[in-house]
């Protein structure tokens, strides 16, 4: 090869690409939601994801933007959701710079020649969940009558082909827990007004949004609002770490239909440790002396969990097995204590 042949083959490595081809395309893996999870994007038929060098707020802005998402609201890791990228899947671009005022990601620069990055450095983006559906006229957000948005419109959806599957989808939209009660009618005092926009809704309970289940057409339909319908939800399951110095630090206490209580360490190691540490956004999790997991005082009140087995892919300490809640054979001197290393956020 020529001197100036080299010289091109160098230029042409360093050269931004300002505009991907039309046809590519962007998708979240992994998350709770569709808006949420590790960044990939499509070039000529192969997915493949986005190195986070440089990758920030702006740049998931129009990563939300473009998959019809609310705001955004974070930029993890990508290596945070799992399964992670096959190792033959390749890392497509790089170096992505948004303004974000872009409606789509192809338009932002970005270098397609990737080089010295691997999935351990895969881009994540985090966005608000837009708000299609609802749950109205109970006591919080995860119970109630179901709406739907349509033409910018809330309406009602009739109870008429209603079942478990479909219920379990509108609380895992709206980030609440487990469907506790499917295919309750509205009384008069809860019923809607105005549209009732669904009828007829079949869901495999897999989807990620209610409107992506088959139904009949909107607004087409022979219902009156004494058949609307009810949901209830279980409270969205939390977690925090108490007595300790920091979010990172002290004793384990889960959230579970309102109330706080701590976790049995019965059967508990390093791996339910690691899911911990992951869902608190924190660092890898320490070795602690029994000594010094005392410090962090003893819990009062509930013991929610015991016998808990993760595998350690889990997103939330809840997928992990467990027996039933509020079943166990333990006292509050056998809560669970721990630390993780702390983690400054990307912003």
């Amino acid at each position: 090869m020529t001197a100036g042949f080299r010289k091109l083959a160098v230029i042409s490595r360093c050269l931004k690409v300002e505009f991907l081809e039309s046809s590519s395309r962007v998708r979240l893996v992994g998350g709770r939601h569709r808006c949420e999870g590790r960044v990939e994007v499509e070039r000529d038929g192969q997915w493949g994801t986005v190195c986070d060098d440089g990758w920030d707020r702006k740049d998931v802005e129009v990563v939300c933007r473009e998959l019809g998402c609310g705001a955004a609201t974070g930029t993890p890791s990508g290596t945070l959701y799992k399964p992670l990228a096959e190792k033959d899947q390749k890392v497509l671009i790089q170096g992505v710079s948004c303004s974000g005022m872009e409606s789509e990601l192809i338009h932002c620069e970005q270098e397609e020649d990737v080089f010295d990055c691997s999935h351990s450095e895969d881009a994540g983006a985090k966005c608000d969940i837009p708000e299609t559906v609802r749950l109205v006229g109970g006591p919080d957000h995860c119970k109630g009558r179901v709406e739907v948005k349509h033409q910018q419109q809330w309406g009602t959806v009739c109870k008429a082909g209603w079942n478990l599957s479909a219920a379990k989808v509108v609380c895992r939209q709206l980030g609440c827990g487990r469907a506790i009660l499917t295919q309750r009618s509205c009384n008069k005092d809860t019923q809607g007004q105005g549209p009732i926009w669904l009828s007829e809704v079949s869901c495999s309970g897999q989807e990620g949004n209610l409107q992506d289940c088959s139904s009949g057409l909107w607004g087409k339909n022979n219902c009156t609002h004494d058949e609307d319908t009810w949901v209830e939800c279980e409270d969205p399951f939390d977690l925090r770490l108490v007595g300790g110095d920091s979010r990172c630090s002290g004793r384990l206490e889960v959230l579970h239909k309102g109330e706080w209580g701590s976790v049995c360490d019965d059967g508990w190691g390093e791996t339910e440790e690691q899911v911990v540490c992951k869902q608190l956004g924190c660092g890898e999790p320490i070795f602690l002396s029994a000594k010094a997991r005392r410090n962090f005082g003893l819990g009062a009140g509930r013991i929610w969990l015991d016998d808990v087995h993760c595998s350690g892919n889990e997103q939330s300490l809840e997928q992990c097995r467990h027996r039933f809640w509020g079943y166990h054979n333990c006292n509050h001197k056998e809560d669970v204590a721990m630390t993780c290393l702390e983690k400054t956020p990307k912003t």
